[in-house]
């Protein structure tokens, strides 16, 4: 991966306990997080199948394992299904704005109680400022929070990478008692129509595992696209 002439570095890591089976063992491929030119080449990384977390742009290396495929949403093709349009409806309510993406008491105490949801005992369940801060951006990182509000109460973030064609969807986190709102996919969907409006052409969704629980949702997204290795090409039925 170069720019302008420009070598950027990759590093392996060691074998890990793997973050969706956790049987396995998984390596990244991680470019280089302290070259300058990583801001400049982050959208073409994204095109390459890697995704952000906190400083790090990664994408899964493991040995005899390529189940982690890279999935975007070509925005300007999409065309909700049923689900998607109730899902739309019964959301109509809530107020939309796009702010920087900073902590704040607000946003830190939701993400709290997201996690305390979602992954109690897990490790993930009592974060420190510094977790929220490390984990969802960076200093260089083209990052901004699409918040939702109901009658001015925060009740979802979705935090979003900005690049000159596509948006990447890092993480979404909101108010477990909502839970029939179904805000995650919600999410997913102002992302998609905000790339639209902006003009960009994709949506990226990090990646997918075929058979596992907490993925199946993003195949509801179509048309997708998925990464074969050399190019992006349009996800089966």
């Amino acid at each position: 991966m170069g720019q302008q002439q420009h070598a950027i570095r990759l590093f392996q890591t060691i074998e890990h306990p793997c973050g969706y089976w956790p049987e396995r063992l998984s390596r990244d491929l991680v470019i280089d997080p302290a070259d300058p030119h990583l801001p400049s080449v982050y959208a073409q990384a994204l095109a390459m199948g890697f995704r952000r977390s906190g400083g790090h742009v990664y994408r899964p290396y493991c040995k005899g394992c390529r189940d982690c495929i890279s999935v975007r949403i070509p925005v300007r093709r999409f065309r909700p299904n049923r689900a998607q349009r109730r899902c739309m409806a019964r959301n109509a309510d809530l107020e939309l704005a796009i702010v920087p993406a900073r902590r704040n008491r607000e946003n830190f105490a939701l993400y709290r109680r997201y996690l305390d949801s979602r992954h109690r005992g897990g490790g993930m369940d009592d974060p420190s400022p510094e977790n929220f801060d490390n984990f969802l951006a960076c200093r260089w990182s083209p990052t901004q929070f699409m918040e939702l509000r109901l009658a001015g109460r925060l009740v979802a973030v979705a935090v979003t990478d900005v690049v000159p064609d596509a948006l990447s969807a890092v993480y979404t986190f909101f108010e477990p008692e909502l839970g029939h709102r179904s805000l995650g996919a919600y999410a997913i969907l102002r992302q998609v129509q905000r790339a639209v409006e902006d003009g960009r052409d994709y949506l990226y969704l990090g990646f997918w595992l075929r058979g596992h629980p907490k993925m199946e949702y993003k195949r509801a997204f179509r048309p997708l696209e998925y990464l074969d290795g050399a190019q992006w090409r349009p996800m089966p039925d």
